[in-house]
């Protein structure tokens, strides 16, 4: 696996580990096989159980190519629909625990599933994969030309679940916090906060302590009442908690 390196709008590196090749080609034949249950089962229930083969003979050659049509739309949809609804995974995905982001950080959208969707047309169809295979091998960042094209890459999720890697933070049942403005920002904006703050504690660096906290003051209206700019994060980190935690 190769670490991914993304540059946020922030100016701020966040490492993460590339989804190997046998990952995703693990994670597109477990979404194969899905697509393929699915068309089984359809084919039994209509052929077998309804006998459809008699309505289709009494259709012209049109009327069955849309009926094959809303048969496959499902199918057509499948990664798409997935993608937007899991934000960024498939069931292939989720089981192999690996999962679609933007290159500068954030949470991708239905714009970037939709160019990753609409590029399956050349990345799987041409070659019979092979433009994918051979675009994710020789990219510098893992990326088959859908991801290229929208901006994304595929990160595995594998070993960085834990409570100093992601946003949450440890608060009692009797906290009281101190900034209700902090729900102004995102999950992936306290991610970023979180783990650049972090660092810049671990280097000693109050430049970058100090940005953070003009930066939160700007984006959220808050002003700082502790006077101690590390203190002032790790309130904010906690408010966030629980104001998520509790709506």
């Amino acid at each position: 696996m190769s670490e991914l390196s993304i540059n946020t709008t922030q100016n701020v590196k966040i490492n993460f580990i590339a989804a190997s090749v046998g990952e995703r080609l693990g994670s597109y034949f477990i979404d194969l096989i899905i697509k393929g249950s699915y068309l089984l089962v359809v084919g039994l229930v209509l052929f077998y159980f309804f006998h459809f083969e008699r309505v289709l003979d009494s259709l012209d050659t049109w009327s069955i190519r849309a009926v094959v049509f809303i048969i496959s739309f499902p199918i057509l949809i499948y990664t798409i629909t997935l993608e937007s609804v899991f934000e960024g995974q498939t069931f292939g995905k989720k089981l192999l625990k690996i999962k679609v982001v933007k290159i500068d950080g954030y949470q991708a959208g239905f714009g970037d599933y939709f160019i990753r969707w609409f590029f399956r047309l050349v990345d799987f169809s041409v070659m019979g994969g092979m433009v994918a295979l051979i675009s994710i091998v020789t990219s510098k960042k893992s990326q088959r030309l859908g991801d290229m094209a929208a901006g994304t890459a595929v990160i595995t999720l594998k070993n960085r679940i834990n409570i100093s890697h992601t946003i949450l933070e440890e608060i009692g049942t009797s906290y009281v916090p101190t900034y209700p403005l902090v729900i102004k920002l995102s999950d992936n904006d306290m991610r970023i906060i979180k783990e650049t703050f972090q660092k810049a504690v671990k280097k000693n660096d109050h430049e970058i302590i100090y940005k953070l906290v003009a930066k939160i003051e700007s984006v959220t209206g808050i002003k700082n009442q502790s006077g101690d700019n590390s203190d002032f994060i790790r309130v904010v980190l906690k408010d966030y908690n629980y104001y998520t935690q509790n709506m």
